[in-house]
Order: C-alpha cells, then sequence, then structure tokens
C-alpha cells in the first residue's frame, strides 16, 4: 500500500566552498542538530521521450537513507509536491504505474538518469525539540543508463518543511540563507537538472502567440480544459475531494465548446469527440452524483432531532452510502483504465494539434463569440419557458432537468469567450450560473426522493420503522417546490433589460 504527504520545499544552488549560517538566528530556530550523512543511489523512469519530466512529474527507485523505496512525485504548486510512497522491489508497483498512465498512455516505462547523492542531514527544531524542517545538503552524481553515458556533478541544498509545518518557516530561512549569499536552483528538481546537464530535456509545449482572433481564444480554453482533465486524473485514482467533479467540470467544457463553437471548429470533424467525451462526463458522473447525493442525505439526517430519528437511520444511510460509493467509484476507475479513455485523450490531443478551423475562426472575438453563446442562451430561454408552462409533476422535473442542462451550458459558453470578451462575459456567465444552481437544487431534489423512496421499502422489509424517510421525502418535496417558485423571480433577475445588449456591445 503506498503512502502519501505533502512536500514542501526551497532548494538552493551551492558548490564545493558553500557553507550554511547559522540557522538558530532564524526566531523559531532553537536548536540545528546534525543527523548524519546519507548515500543515496535513485533510478528515475520515464518513456523514451520523457513525457512524466515534461509533465513535472518524477518516478524513481531509491535505496539508500530512511525512505528506501519507489517514490512518485506529483506536482501541486510551485515549491509544493505530493509524494506517493511504495515499498522497494524490482518493479514498479502497479499502484504508481496507474497514476502516470494518464502521462504515459501505457507507453514502456524505463531508466533515463541515475543520481547517486551524499547527502549531509540537519534538523532544525523548535523550544520544544519538535521538528521544524529538514536542511540537506547534497553533492550529486548524475548519469545516464545503462552505460553511464554522460555524466553531470553539482552540489545543491534544500530545505524541507516538517509535516504539517508553516511555510512561513521557509520565508524566513530563505532569508537568512539568501542574506549568506545563496540563490534559488536555477533547476525546479535534480531529475529536471540531470536531463539537462547530460544532454536531453523534455520537448515542451511551444508557448502561444496572444490570441487575436475567434479560433484562438476558443483553441486556449479548449487547451486550458485538456490540461486541467488530464492533471486531475491522478486525484481521481487517489480518491481526493472535489476530484471526480472537477475532473467531470473540464470534461463538460471541453464538450459544450465543441458544441456551442461549431461555427469555429468543424462539427463534423469534431462530433467523434464529443462523443467519446460524453461518455467519460457519464463514467464520472455516476461517482460524482452518488457524493452529491449522500452529503444531501447526510445533512438531512444530520438536521433533524433524536425525537424524529426512529429506526437505525444513521447507520442504514452509511451502509447504503459505502456501498453505493464504492459501486460508483468501480466505475470511474474503469473508464480511466480503458483503452477507450486513451484513445479518447490521443484524440482529443490531435484535435488540438491541427483543429478543424473554419472560416469563421479567423474573424475577430467579438464579432463572431456573442452570437454563439447567445444561440445558447436562446435555446434556455425556451426549455425554462416550456418548463414553467407546465404543471408541478414527473412532466415538469423532466423538463426543469433538460433547463438545468441548458443553462450550464450556456454558463460554460459565456464562460469560454470571457477572456476576449471580458465583463460583460463573465457577468453572463454569473447570471447564468445563478439559474443553473435553483436548477440544479431542483433536480438534487428529484433524484433524494428517489433514493429515499427505495430506502424506506428497505427499512419497511427489514422490520424498521420507516417514518424518517417517509418524513425526508417530504422535506425534498417542499425543496423541490420551494425551487420552482423562486425560478420566475431568479430567471427574471438573470435575464434582465440589456442582457444581449452587453454582449454584443
Amino acid at each position: 500500500m503506498a503512502d502519501t504527504k505533502r512536500e514542501i520545499e526551497r532548494k538552493y544552488d551551492a558548490d564545493a566552498d558553500t557553507r550554511l549560517p547559522d540557522l538558530t538566528r532564524v526566531s523559531e530556530v532553537a536548536d540545528v542538530r546534525d543527523r548524519g550523512v546519507d548515500e543515496l543511489d535513485a533510478v528515475y523512469y520515464d518513456t523514451g521521450d520523457l513525457r512524466l519530466a515534461a509533465a513535472s512529474v518524477t518516478l524513481r527507485r531509491r535505496t539508500g537513507g530512511a525512505d528506501a523505496g519507489w517514490h512518485l512525485k506529483l506536482p501541486v504548486a510551485p515549491e509544493i509536491r505530493d509524494e506517493i510512497s511504495a515499498p522497494l522491489s524490482d518493479d514498479i508497483p502497479g499502484e504508481l504505474r496507474a497514476l502516470v498512465r494518464v502521462y504515459t498512455r501505457d507507453a514502456e516505462l524505463a531508466p533515463v538518469v541515475r543520481l547517486r547523492s551524499v547527502r549531509n542531514v540537519r534538523h532544525l527544531l523548535d523550544a520544544d525539540g519538535a521538528l521544524l524542517a529538514e536542511v540537506s545538503r547534497d553533492e550529486v552524481h548524475a548519469e545516464r543508463p545503462p552505460d553511464g553515458g554522460r555524466t553531470a556533478r553539482w552540489d545543491e541544498i534544500e530545505v524541507e518543511l516538517a509535516d504539517g509545518g508553516d511555510p512561513a518557516l521557509l520565508d524566513a530561512v530563505d532569508k537568512r540563507l539568501r542574506k549568506a549569499g545563496l540563490h534559488k536552483a536555477t533547476a525546479p528538481s535534480k531529475l529536471a537538472r540531470a536531463l539537462a546537464e547530460t544532454g536531453t530535456a523534455p520537448a515542451s509545449r511551444p508557448a502561444a502567440p496572444p490570441p487575436r482572433t475567434a479560433g484562438d481564444h476558443i483553441l486556449g480554453y479548449l487547451r486550458e480544459q485538456a490540461d486541467a482533465l488530464v492533471s486531475y486524473d491522478p486525484g481521481v485514482r487517489r480518491d481526493l475531494p472535489d476530484a471526480v467533479h472537477q475532473m467531470r467540470v473540464a470534461t463538460r467544457r471541453l464538450r459544450s465548446a465543441l458544441r456551442t463553437y461549431r461555427k469555429i471548429l468543424d462539427r463534423e470533424v469534431t462530433r467523434p469527440v464529443t462523443d467519446e467525451l460524453t461518455w467519460l462526463a457519464g463514467e464520472l458522473g455516476v461517482a460524482r452524483d452518488q457524493e452529491v447525493l449522500a452529503e444531501r442525505l447526510r445533512s438531512r439526517v444530520d438536521a433533524l432531532p433524536d425525537t424524529l430519528l426512529l429506526g437505525p437511520v444513521a447507520a442504514r444511510l452509511k451502509a447504503w452510502a459505502v456501498a453505493a460509493g464504492s459501486d460508483a467509484r468501480g466505475t470511474a476507475l474503469a473508464a480511466l483504465d480503458s483503452t477507450r479513455y486513451l484513445d479518447l485523450l490521443s484524440a482529443l490531443d490531435a484535435l488540438l494539434e491541427e483543429p478543424p478551423l473554419l472560416k469563421a475562426a479567423g474573424k475577430a472575438a467579438d464579432a463572431a463569440l456573442p452570437d454563439a453563446v447567445l444561440k445558447e442562451y436562446d435555446r434556455l430561454s425556451r426549455r425554462v419557458e416550456h418548463a414553467l408552462a407546465l404543471p408541478a409533476g414527473g412532466e415538469r422535473d423532466v423538463a426543469l432537468h433538460d433547463a438545468r442542462k441548458a443553462a450550464k451550458r450556456t454558463r460554460y459558453a459565456a464562460e469560454a469567450a470571457a477572456q476576449a470578451l471580458g465583463r460583460p462575459a463573465r457577468q453572463f456567465a454569473k447570471r447564468m450560473k445563478a439559474v443553473q444552481k435553483v436548477l440544479g437544487d431542483h433536480q438534487d431534489s428529484v433524484v433524494a426522493r428517489h433514493t429515499l423512496r427505495d430506502l424506506a421499502i428497505r427499512a419497511d422489509a427489514a422490520g424498521e420503522s420507516a417514518f424518517t424517510w417517509g418524513l425526508l421525502y417530504g422535506q425534498e418535496s417542499a425543496r423541490a417546490a420551494e425551487r420552482e417558485a423562486e425560478l420566475p423571480q431568479v430567471w427574471e433577475r438573470a435575464t434582465g433589460p440589456g442582457l444581449r445588449a452587453a454582449l454584443t456591445g
């Protein structure tokens, strides 16, 4: 089983003559304790074209020191990475291999660099002897496997914050180190420096020129969402909070933009990718919808007084949530492990590499994009008016759900145009989000009622009281009625005078 920790560190260039200053002069540091010298031997793995390194991901097998084993480091933010560790073995652990699959696309992983380091370790301690940070001075020797190849050698100093430590400590240590003449490392990691100094660095994506046309803006938006989709894949596999939601949102934004801006990008060419994005959103949606529903029902149960909790309500809800959650997570992981998913990623890459631009893509953004957004808005308007004209009941529930999907698509259309159209598009998206929120709460209530009815049936069959489930069903019915009553006012506020004119200028 792999272990995870958040690594927050800073690196500094050094040479053989570099000496550390007295770090007890940092106010929080009461003592600096020498922890001795470790000899570390790490082999880094990557694809032949260095796909992991290009994504700032590192995978290594290291011996020596206190944490020998396999280490996968995933970027979180500048100077912050999540390190996932697994026990030492000859082969790459399957769990780590799965976490990098979105980058490798099942290409072979092989040794690309070997780093042998002599590490002198010091601990920075507070007045109570608790660890604040670890300072390491590394003498690093890099070589290319398997026969050595080109080599490189350098010294560096690394300051890593202790688990749960205050990042402000790094600022204080940094100030002291800089005053002593040290400078931040020019390379973001040992691997990056080793690759650069032994002759081969990963290819980087060329910087896109400033967007000028409508096509430039939409392609930039699509690339952002494609990058987001890839970046959330490891988080979904690790079951991190909100990862499924964010990956699903990226998938839906991609799909929405390809549909909305079909006068910019040829719909006949993009349709197969859109269809596969619909599939992926659906597979992720099972897990996301289950998360939302479980939290909604837990909050409803928690809000009830004990006198209204008849029978093992909390226990039954927990058992249902665990079982349904496990099934939903299995669905999402099966999708990410499939060949179909990798084919989708490759197709998306190909589409963005050679986009099927149409004539309108060459127009100015303010001439081509507003019409596409307003077309989605008109669709939404028709659906809202249709839903409001229906009597309360199942048919209206379906119509309101259709309106919710249209509201989301309209919002995404405005967000895609926001960089080009500025504040009017952002305000438009904000208004559509307000409509989406009301419709979303209504739909969540519809789904909750179906589940509550099922839970009531199961409770009754087990000889338990179904009273509480019926009470919750009634609360959800009342909630849905409130949202339906609220919708006309929300819609009127969102679509007030000047909405279309503001977007078109």
